[in-house]
């Protein structure tokens, strides 16, 4: 196993945050494991807002609200009384972007805009979630906060646009790039994790990309982080990605062979071998060193915990260790951080 500073859930308190908290996007997997998290430290304290659509999501303390509509909005501020945001809202389904330009941009702009037009009269800490694809990759990614972005996907320039919202009107939010949040999802296949163990469960192939890097973490350390973040005063942008880089395709193999599914159903191929909608980024893999610095101490442990679970070449899935692969060993250890029950276990 593998750690280093980390930001632990007992023996360093983080500061109460703001209450009450405002939580946008639980339908995404960053925002709906936030909503849990919280939901448990501050009950009754923490709401969220889901698309009026999305009726299938529902759950205590979740209300239907489209952060477009800002009349809905503000009525929302004016009965909870806000102290703090934690916005990961935001359509990352890359093709539904590339095919509906307005759909993007209307829920990943307009809805931030109505936010901090309400946020700008108050008293409200926010916190903004932003995401790696704001770049378009490049050898060696290792990108840091002040490389000039250049995204290939609509969905990335709506992020860009968002985020520059923040930089003119609100520069005492504080936004975070994430990469992958590997974590539960609400209905199953929103997250990366899902849709890829959802082709292996059916025997169904999976392609994915040799050459799109990515900086995956934890929700479970997303989760701490965004607590420490509400809590502070830190303001402007921030990268937030773990500290294992790893290709989709090197995802897909630590899937396959911690689910115990057939190798032979795992595909590999170059991003620009696919079809041209949606466009793929490349190594778009974060620098995350300002942030640690900033905080102190390193948030993230990597993805997967385990090194033993990193691949080491790309036939290493057909390899079969000693962790007997499993949909429930999937569940343990790559869904949930273990490290933070072996803590949790020694401080109880």
């Amino acid at each position: 196993m593998r750690y280093s500073r980390l930001m632990f859930p007992a023996g360093d308190p983080v500061p109460e945050i703001p209450l009450p908290l405002l939580i946008t996007g639980v339908a995404g997997v960053a925002g709906y494991n936030a909503f849990d998290y919280f939901s448990q430290r501050y009950p009754g304290r923490v709401i969220g807002i889901r698309q009026a659509d999305n009726w299938k999501l529902s759950a205590p303390g979740i209300v239907a609200c489209d952060a477009e509509d800002r009349e809905e909005l503000n009525r929302l501020f004016d009965r909870w009384q806000f102290g703090s945001v934690l916005d990961c809202a935001g359509n990352c389904a890359l093709r539904a972007c590339e095919l509906d330009t307005r759909l993007a941009w209307r829920t990943n702009v307009e809805g931030l805009v109505n936010l901090a037009s309400i946020i700008v009269e108050r008293n409200v800490r926010l916190v903004h979630a932003s995401i790696d694809l704001v770049f378009a990759g490049r050898d060696g990614g290792s990108y840091v906060e002040g490389d000039p972005t250049d995204p290939v996907t609509v969905y990335g320039k709506t992020m860009v646009a968002a985020e520059q919202v923040l930089f003119d009107w609100l520069p005492q939010a504080c936004t975070v790039r994430i990469s992958l949040p590997m974590g539960v999802s609400f209905n199953g296949h929103a997250g990366a994790i899902d849709w890829i163990q959802s082709r292996f469960k059916k025997g169904r192939p999976a392609t994915l990309y040799f050459d799109e890097v990515r900086t995956p973490t934890y929700t479970d350390c997303l989760n701490r982080l965004f607590e420490r973040l509400l809590a502070s005063d830190l303001a402007g942008l921030y990268h937030a990605g773990g500290p294992t880089r790893l290709s989709l395709y090197e995802i897909a193999q630590v899937v396959n062979r911690v689910g115990g599914y057939d190798p032979k159903t795992l595909m590999g191929c170059l991003r620009h071998a696919a079809g041209p909608i949606p466009p793929r980024a490349g190594n778009v893999a974060m620098d995350s060193t300002k942030l640690s610095v900033a905080l102190g101490i390193e948030p993230f442990t990597p993805w997967p915990y385990d090194e033993s679970l990193v691949p080491t070449g790309p036939e290493w899935h057909y390899e079969r260790g000693p962790e007997r692969g499993s949909p429930e060993l999937i569940a343990e250890v790559l869904y949930r951080n273990p490290y933070y029950a072996t803590v949790n276990q020694r401080f109880a």
